[in-house]
């Protein structure tokens, strides 16, 4: 019978001292980490995806960080392929393996073995839908969605055209729902077994703060000039989705002041961890450490080490 692989995910919303936490741990268990936030994996936005640099990681290894251009799109599919194979030969190297990210949908799917229609793409069709959106309006293709996947329209916003317009191109390529999809992946036991802690502040003010200063931090880094880069860019549809570059845009056009650009940020980044926290915490396996009841960075390294131990699947220690 085939082994399943260790897989220690370390979660939670942004701010929260993820990346600190799974480096800290790699080098005490001799483990390599693979990145699981959706913007991280573009170069071009270090500052304002926070991505730990070289000094930090200190040749500890990282993966699918930085590695891609903003003007290429990139998938949950395509990033489950990827980290698939990164697990397998980190595995194979007798190292362990530290997923760090805060982008649930990716973990999700990587560690719950959702199977992707990635092969169902059909750009006409999709071209199609995008016109009838902009002609006719997104409502009518939400209409349709209803009557081919009525759960996967109960989960999506009548606006969120992409995720509609994208579920309706799965069904008419592959002729398959994603609610099929999910019902078919649930059937196929789990290839890992995984070890999940979440970081978190008791206190949610606590960790409103430790967003804003965080920003202030980045903009004293050069946020605007980086920004600035990527905006000029022709970035894809993907990239175009990360928090804190967009916003600027009324700034470098001289339309408001640098303070409300920056606080536009935060109130979006304070919104992006309300909407990680809510996805997070409808997991009871998560083991959680809140950082406000921690008297330092040491006593969150303890705790996360002694509940990796209590995992008797889990050969951590």
């Amino acid at each position: 019978m085939k082994t399943k692989i260790d897989v220690l995910s370390i979660v939670g919303p942004t701010a929260t001292g993820k990346t600190q936490l799974a480096l800290e741990l790699a080098r005490r268990l001799d483990a390599e980490i693979i990145n699981a936030d959706s913007m991280q994996v573009y170069k071009e936005m270090r500052i304002g995806t926070n991505r730990p640099s070289p000094e930090e990681t200190q040749g500890v290894p990282c993966h699918l960080f930085g590695f891609l251009s903003v003007r290429e799109a990139f998938s949950v599919g395509q990033y489950v392929r990827l980290a698939r194979e990164l697990i397998k030969q980190i595995n194979s190297r007798g190292k362990r393996v530290i997923l760090c990210g805060g982008s649930g949908l990716y973990i999700k799917n990587l560690l719950r073995d959702n199977t992707f229609f990635d092969n169902a793409v059909d750009l006409k069709k999709r071209k199609e839908l995008e016109d009838i959106a902009d002609k006719e309006g997104i409502g009518v293709l939400f209409a349709q969605l209803k009557k081919v996947d009525l759960e996967t329209s109960k989960r999506l916003h009548i606006n969120d055209k992409k995720r509609i317009i994208r579920a309706l191109e799965l069904y008419y390529s592959s002729g398959k729902t994603i609610t099929g999809q999910n019902i078919m992946s649930k059937q196929i036991p789990p290839r890992y077994n995984v070890c999940t802690i979440g970081l978190n502040y008791k206190n949610r003010e606590n960790l409103y703060n430790k967003i804003n200063n965080r920003m202030d931090e980045m903009a004293a880094c050069g946020l605007v000039k980086e920004a600035k880069k990527i905006i000029l860019s022709e970035c894809s549809d993907t990239a175009k989705a990360a928090i804190g570059y967009k916003e600027l845009v009324p700034f470098l056009e001289s339309k408001c002041s640098l303070s409300e650009a920056l606080e536009k940020i935060k109130i979006k980044t304070r919104h992006y961890a309300k909407r990680q926290l809510t996805w997070f915490l409808k997991d009871n396996s998560i083991f959680w450490i809140n950082i406000d009841e921690c008297r330092d960075f040491s006593e969150i390294i303890s705790k996360a080490q002694n509940f990796a131990k209590s995992q008797n699947s889990l050969k951590y220690i």
